[in-house]
C-alpha cells in the first residue's frame, strides 16, 4: 500500500522495543515539522485497498474477512497473501499483487476519497510547520489519491513505498523522512491512524498522535503520545504542545 535502497544513515537495527523508555521520551521539545501518514489520515483509501485485495483473493478461492485484513495488514504489517494462499508460489503471488494494484488504481480513479476539512487544516498548519508524508503506499497510488486533493504542494517531501526497504512497523520510513528534512526526531511529531504506524513512529523516537477510525478504530494505541477523535483537533493540540515547550 497500500524500491530504492534508503540511505545508510537511516538504516538502523530495530527489535520492536519501546524506544520512549530507553531515551527519556521528550514531550516538550519545540515542534518544527509534522510527519503525516497518508491512508486513513489525509485520504479515505483503506476501504478501497481492502476491497481490491479481497476481490483478487476471492478469484483464487480465498476469503478475506475484515478482521483478517485488520489483524494482518493494519496491526502487524504482514502480508495476507502468504497466509491465505500458502500453496501458491512466490511468483504467482507477485502477479496477484500486481493485479490487485491495478484494480486499486482503478478504484482510486473512480471513487471519491477526500476527507472533510483536511485541505483547510493543512493549509493553516503550513504557515507554522514544515510537513511531510510518510506512507506505505506506492508513489503511483499516492499520486492517484491526490490527483484532485490540492495537498501535494503543501509537503516538503513525500516518503513512499519505493523510498525504503522495511515498511511500517519498522522505523525506517520515518527515519528516511527525518533524514530528508534534516531534523532530529524530537523536533517533529507523527500523525497516524494504525497500530503499525504508531509502532513505526515511536521506534523512530517520534512523538505520535493517533487518530484511529474506520478499519483501525479498535486498535491498541497505548504507545501513542495521545489519541484524538478527529483531524479537526490537531491544530489546537499542536499549539498546546508547542506552547508548553517555551
Amino acid at each position: 500500500m497500500f524500491g530504492l535502497l534508503a540511505p545508510r544513515s537511516v538504516m538502523t537495527a530495530w527489535r520492536g522495543r519501546d524506544e520512549r523508555a530507553e531515551i527519556g521520551y521528550n514531550l516538550t521539545s519545540m515542534i518544527e515539522a509534522i510527519l503525516w501518514d497518508n491512508d486513513g489520515i489525509l485520504v479515505d483509501t483503506e476501504e478501497l485497498y481492502f476491497r481490491a485485495t479481497r476481490e483478487i483473493l476471492a478469484r483464487e478461492g480465498a476469503t478475506l474477512s475484515r478482521e483478517q485484513f485488520i489483524e494482518y495488514l493494519m496491526r502487524r504489517g504482514q502480508s495476507v497473501w502468504e497466509v491465505l494462499l500458502p500453496e501458491h508460489a512466490a511468483d504467482t503471488i507477485a502477479a496477484l499483487r500486481q493485479t490487485r494494484d491495478l484494480l486499486y488504481s482503478d478504484l482510486l480513479r473512480s471513487e471519491p476519497c477526500a476527507i472533510p476539512n483536511v485541505l483547510e487544516i493543512l493549509r493553516a498548519l503550513k504557515a507554522r510547520y514544515r510537513m511531510a508524508v510518510v506512507t506505505s503506499s506506492h508513489r503511483e497510488h499516492f499520486d492517484l489519491a491526490h490527483a484532485r486533493s490540492g495537498l501535494v504542494e503543501i509537503f516538503a517531501t513525500v516518503v513512499a513505498r519505493e523510498d525504503y526497504v522495511n515498511s511500517k512497523p519498522h522505523p525506517e520510513p520515518y527515519l528516511t523522512a527525518l533524514a530528508r528534512l534534516g531534523l532530529p526526531a524530537d523536533r517533529c511529531v507523527a500523525i497516524e491512524d494504525s497500530e503499525r504506524g504508531v509502532t513505526s513512529a515511536v521506534a523512530a523516537r517520534l512523538r505520535c498522535i493517533a487518530i484511529p477510525q474506520g478499519l483501525t478504530a479498535d486498535g491498541d494505541f497505548s504507545r501513542a503520545t495521545m489519541v484524538l477523535k478527529s483531524i479537526v483537533d490537531v491544530p489546537a493540540v499542536l499549539a498546546q504542545m508547542t506552547s508548553s515547550s517555551k
